[in-house]
């Protein structure tokens, strides 16, 4: 039996895409290797507005709101350099929205996505990992390991990042040779739905409103991160402290800190015979700026719109993934850009680059047409 799609990762962009799958009468399987019932690993993550209503229209945001604690909402971003002048503040005022966008429990969101799936009737299957797709003319083949039974799909969509080896997409690798330090910034003031961007020598700082705390992100080299995790709570607030300098003030705490090492890692090519991969599957970004996991729910979301556009027995056939990838070629080549092309520029510490960074803030904060046209793109993607 040839499923219609087969959807390899059951995280927030490969459920997204089933659900947005949901009501168009398709054969659908979903394949995750989590057991059933497995909770997510708690993290934090910024999702913007279009990703909001990417949610909506799938019916997972209303349960996620209601769940408490999930959701916080940024109506402000403030963004700096350290060692220069100039910032720009974006306000969702400005954009005649709610907020830019939102920073969510990842584990309240799994669980919303995992409820939804019961609820559309979708075939998941935990506890199964997709060890290789092989595309031909006819159908992709997913390869479950000795202990299932392999599945032939007329679309296979790879959407987990450190799952299945895709045959005929290639990749591309560049080590940041940076950290990034997360944790829970505790504050002796409200934070007021402030989001804080500010870039240093050794990487950005962001600090993302959550509950009545900041979650922090601390780009740091790796020598530098393994000397402030080592830090008391007391120090390394002092050490956060004098490395954010006077943007943000009130820091009183750190807790559960934790690292992990960034890259850049992307796919040369999103669509293979009878295969697309999506969300990390697809590219994986420097945390900067959060663009990252939002350009993956647009990746699942358009190519929802691209499946049920074509008659069956065209899911999957070349031209409908070649469509599928000249649409997602300019917001992807975007995003990659913009967040590489960030962390290269504010990391080099030549003076003289100061003022020009500083100059392209001003002009960006004081020119309104500029400002929307720039927050457009980052909550709704390039089209």
């Amino acid at each position: 039996m040839i499923r219609d799609v087969a959807i390899a990762g059951a995280g927030p962009v490969g459920a997204t895409l089933a659900l947005a799958l949901a009501h168009a009468d398709l054969d659908i399987v979903v394949l995750d290797a989590r057991a059933e019932g497995e909770s997510a690993h708690e993290r934090t993550l910024a999702i913007s507005h279009g990703a909001r209503l990417i949610f909506e229209r799938v019916g997972v945001w209303t349960p996620l709101v209601a769940t408490q604690g999930a959701v916080t909402p940024i109506v402000a971003i403030d963004v700096s350099q350290a060692r220069g002048f100039g910032a720009v503040r974006l306000e969702a005022s400005e954009q005649s929205l709610p907020a830019l966008g939102y920073v969510v429990s990842y584990r309240a969101l799994a669980n919303a996505l995992d409820d939804a799936l019961k609820r559309a009737g979708i075939d998941v299957r935990f506890g199964t990992a997709v060890r290789s797709v092989i595309g031909s003319r006819d159908c992709a083949t997913l390869d479950l390991g000795a202990a299932h039974d392999a599945i032939d799909a007329r679309l296979a969509v790879v959407a987990d990042g450190a799952g299945a080896a895709v045959e005929g997409i290639g990749r591309r690798r560049h080590d940041y040779r940076q950290v990034a330090i997360v944790a829970s910034v505790s504050i002796d003031r409200p934070h007021h739905g402030v989001a804080y961007e500010r870039f240093t020598p050794d990487g950005p700082i962001a600090l993302l409103p959550q509950r009545d705390h900041y979650a922090l992100v601390w780009t740091r080299k790796p020598a530098d991160a393994d000397a402030a995790l080592a830090l008391d709570e007391r120090a390394f607030v002092a050490a956060l402290r004098a490395h954010f300098g006077s943007r943000m003030r009130g820091f009183s705490g750190a807790r559960e800190r934790r690292a992990f090492p960034l890259a850049l890692e992307v796919a040369r090519q999103v669509v293979a015979p009878r295969t697309a991969v999506i969300g990390n599957a697809a590219q994986a970004l420097h945390p900067i700026a959060a663009l990252g996991f939002n350009l993956g729910l647009r990746d699942a979301f358009e190519l929802a719109r691209a499946i049920v556009d074509a008659p069956r027995d065209a899911i999957g056939a070349k031209a409908m993934l070649a469509r599928y990838a000249r649409l997602r070629a300019s917001d992807r080549k975007m995003a990659i850009a913009f967040t590489d092309g960030l962390v290269r520029l504010f990391a080099n510490d030549v003076s003289w680059l100061h003022i020009p960074r500083g100059v392209g803030m001003m002009v960006l904060d004081v020119a309104p047409f500029a400002k929307r046209a720039f927050a457009h793109a980052m909550l709704f993607g390039v089209h």
